[in-house]
């Protein structure tokens, strides 16, 4: 659910997104989900400018893992 929901978001401001039509842009967004007491899931908000910092360890490798793959997606084959 939180898949399509992303999607949603997308379809929803593509016209927003690269306003400028740049050739090689990205944007880095940030969701916030609630999942309720029967498991439905609720988008709260979106961020374009999501908080990257940790509290712990784990956190720190979520965090180190998924800017090493943002990275991997969007500058490296331009290299």
């Amino acid at each position: 659910r939180m898949r399509d929901i992303v999607i949603d978001t997308i379809i929803a401001t593509k016209h927003q997104l690269n306003k400028l039509n740049r050739k090689y842009c990205f944007e880095l967004l940030g969701y916030d989900f609630l999942i309720d007491e029967d498991y439905r899931t609720w988008l709260l908000e979106v961020n374009n400018n999501p908080y990257l910092g940790y509290q712990n360890e784990q956190q720190y490798k979520l965090l180190t893992d998924m800017l090493n793959n943002l990275l991997k997606f969007t500058v490296d084959p331009l290299i």
